[in-house]
């Protein structure tokens, strides 16, 4: 049977590896996209293809309702399904699947850069140097610091090891609580998030977006944090309220913002976090190394032959759906 299949995320596309072949290797027509696509976009693209590898494109009830019933598997590559209306797949029978465990130790390691990027004023001796000027300010240790970790999954606890390791001080938030582990990682339970805005001299956040989370971090919560507190974010933008953010910086009340996300992605060459001195802004890559890459593509292929063959696939959002044989 001829299959079409669209992909859409570039480090996929844009990293060389076992995944291309694997794909290859099924024979199946690959439609190829550069996104995140917006609505729009997206729109336009499908209806024709019978499988979707995704990034973050805005996938909607509307562009859901074009791509059925052709569509009969989404397979996500990565783990934040956010930008996916997985209600709407579920009701449509669209299985949508996801690649847990494949990036938590780069997204660490990228966390603790943007940390220590900050706490050293990486950048500001960079550039001074950069420009033949020999500038320097003293930054601070984080020997002894207290971070607290909002979101203690597989991320998390990554960063938790990490920071155990730089000889931290470590709270923990999280409504799912690994005993075991927070023993032997030193981690201290926090029983609300007002406990980890006080106790933290860093909060690093590593929760999904939900109608919850989304806006968490704003002006209420600052006020409860200690002044100068530096903020971490390799979750999801919209979890951080940008206006409150940009006031809070200016302030000093936060000391400094390091996000690999931001509410607007890509954003307007206006947008208020991109110029500010103590804010640290990557474009989305906390998860973008080869290795990473190679295991969430490997991962999101495999899911998609899975499903298309009517079998298990390695993890599924909406299991409650069945997958159905297509080839």
């Amino acid at each position: 049977m001829h299959m079409k299949i669209l992909l859409t995320t570039t480090s996929f596309q844009d990293t060389p590896g076992a995944h291309h072949d694997l794909l290859a290797q099924t024979g199946w027509e690959i439609i190829r996209a550069r996104g995140p696509l917006n609505e729009a976009d997206t729109l336009a693209l499908v209806g024709d293809a019978e499988g979707y590898i995704c990034g973050d494109d805005a996938i909607t009830r509307t562009v859901l309702e074009k791509a059925r019933p052709k569509l009969k598997v989404i397979s996500k590559y990565g783990i934040g399904v956010d930008k996916i209306d997985v209600k709407s797949c579920t009701e449509f029978g669209i299985p949508v699947l996801f690649t847990p465990g494949v990036n938590h130790t780069t997204v660490a390691e990228h966390t603790f850069l943007l940390l220590l990027a900050l706490e050293q004023n990486f950048l500001y001796g960079v550039d001074a140097s950069r420009r033949g000027e020999w500038k320097r300010r003293t930054g601070h240790e984080v020997l002894d610091k207290t971070i607290g970790i909002v979101g203690l999954g597989r991320i998390g606890k990554e960063v938790a090891s990490r920071a155990k390791a730089f000889g931290m001080k470590i709270v923990g938030f999280d409504i799912y609580w690994d005993e075991k582990f927070a023993k032997e990682h030193g981690v201290k339970r926090a029983a609300t998030l007002d406990e980890i805005f006080a106790a933290s001299d860093y909060i690093s956040l590593h929760t999904n977006l939900t109608p919850e989370t989304r806006g968490m971090i704003n002006a209420q919560s600052f006020a409860k944090m200690k002044k100068g507190v530096l903020i971490l974010n390799c979750a999801r933008g919209e979890i951080v309220n940008t206006i409150d953010m940009v006031e809070a910086l200016k302030s000093g009340q936060v000391g400094g913002y390091g996000a690999d996300v931001l509410d607007k992605e890509p954003p307007p060459a206006d947008h208020p976090l991109l110029k500010l001195p103590n804010c640290i802004v990557t474009p989305h890559i906390a998860s973008r190394t080869y290795e990473s890459v190679v295991r969430q593509a490997t991962t999101s292929v495999k899911n998609l032959i899975l499903a298309m063959r009517g079998e298990k696939p390695i993890a599924q959002v909406n299991p409650e759906v069945p997958v159905k044989k297509v080839v």
